[in-house]
């Protein structure tokens, strides 16, 4: 069996130089035609961010904080997978395996790790293959499929039997196929359940039409960036590689539009917190890796037979996309439903113990 290596984040001094320099030596465009994020991160908080970020934001204190959790590698199929694995220490512990998505990381979960191991679950945070500290697939063929058998090879690689799957985002399109492969996956839970509207909706509920609005702005108004990354992620990579400007912004407006923020994302998560979750894409230089996912398997997100694990969901506010239930209900057997008052679809990152309380309320009937 291949080896389960200690792992620690030890980004190099010269990264952090080099990542200064660079920030200090932007060639900024203009500022937007609008008062407002309508054309994007407007240029004044872009400047302020990266200034922070170059004078003021200290990174050896945000990695030590990373590092109080015990991280690991181990290869499948040839890749290197990092990951969190943070045990309980409890005899009846129930292993809950956590997944991320785009263009978020495993630092999502720092504020819910620790209670949900007070909460006796053992948890085990993967990073995506090609995001953050995992390895870059230099194939093709490291879609959503191949990562849920992935996934499920690891956690019997830890020593579970038998585990629940959790996970926003592509985490919810990996979570979801584990159910599918079921394996020894015993339950899942997701905060972005997959779901569509029917065919023939031609008297839509109030909580129909308001998904619906939300999806026509979706395509309309929010969608560009997974076009670009389902059809050239390459090309798209040089600038996000190159540029940590380019990097930053390119997260920073997803956590706008898709955080429940009232308008601005530091109003739900600090500049440190953004800035961390951006580190990880910056120091690992994964800008083109972690897009190629999209190009992977973005035609077939949602796409596959019903999930027949039990099934729990926590349906947040300002989820990107907001199905009701009955448009879930074909894909999965939902045993557990949560209309969450405040949140949105960095649901852990956001709103950890609105998460951390649905999650092990789920998962406690399955120790």
């Amino acid at each position: 069996m291949p080896a389960v290596r200690p792992f620690r984040i030890a980004v190099p001094d010269a990264d952090l130089a080099d990542l200064r320099r660079r920030l200090q030596h932007t060639r900024w465009p203009e500022a937007e035609c609008v008062n407002d994020w309508g054309q994007g991160v407007p240029l004044v908080y872009t400047r302020e961010l990266a200034q922070y970020w170059a004078d003021e934001y200290d990174w050896r204190t945000r990695e030590a904080a990373l590092n109080r959790f015990d991280q690991f590698t181990t290869d499948i199929d040839g890749l290197p997978i990092h990951f969190i694995h943070q045990r309980c220490g409890r005899d009846d512990a129930f292993p809950v395996l956590i997944t991320h998505g785009w263009p978020g990381s495993v630092v999502e979960f720092g504020k819910v790790i620790g209670p949900l191991t007070e909460a006796g679950f053992d948890v085990v945070c993967p990073s995506l293959p090609g995001y953050g500290f995992s390895g870059k697939p230099s194939a093709t063929g490291w879609g959503v499929e191949r990562i849920a058998e992935a996934w499920d090879e690891l956690m019997v690689r830890l020593g579970y039997s038998r585990y629940g799957a959790q996970g926003g985002d592509w985490g919810a399109a990996v979570t979801t196929q584990i159910g599918r492969n079921r394996g020894h996956c015993v339950a899942i839970h997701t905060n972005m359940p997959m779901g569509r509207p029917p065919k023939n909706l031609a008297d839509p509920t109030p909580d129909e039409a308001a998904a619906l609005d939300r999806l026509s702005y979706y395509r309309r108004w929010d969608s560009g960036y997974s076009k670009q990354q389902s059809t050239r992620p390459q090309t798209l990579g040089y600038g996000l590689t190159d540029s940590p400007v380019g990097q930053l912004a390119w997260i920073v407006e997803k956590f706008w539009s898709w955080t429940d923020c009232d308008g601005h994302p530091e109003n739900v998560l600090s500049r440190d917190e953004l800035l961390d979750n951006v580190m990880l894409y910056w120091v690992t230089g994964t800008g083109a890796s972690s897009a190629r996912l999209y190009w992977e398997s973005f035609g077939s997100f949602g796409a596959g037979s019903p999930v027949t694990l039990p099934t729990g969901v926590a349906a947040f506010p300002k989820e990107i996309l907001r199905s009701p239930r009955s448009w879930c209900e074909p894909n999965y057997h939902i045993t557990r439903w949560t209309a969450m008052p405040r949140g949105g679809h960095f649901a852990a990152f956001e709103q950890p113990e609105l998460y951390v309380d649905d999650v092990s309320a789920f998962f406690a009937e399955f120790r």
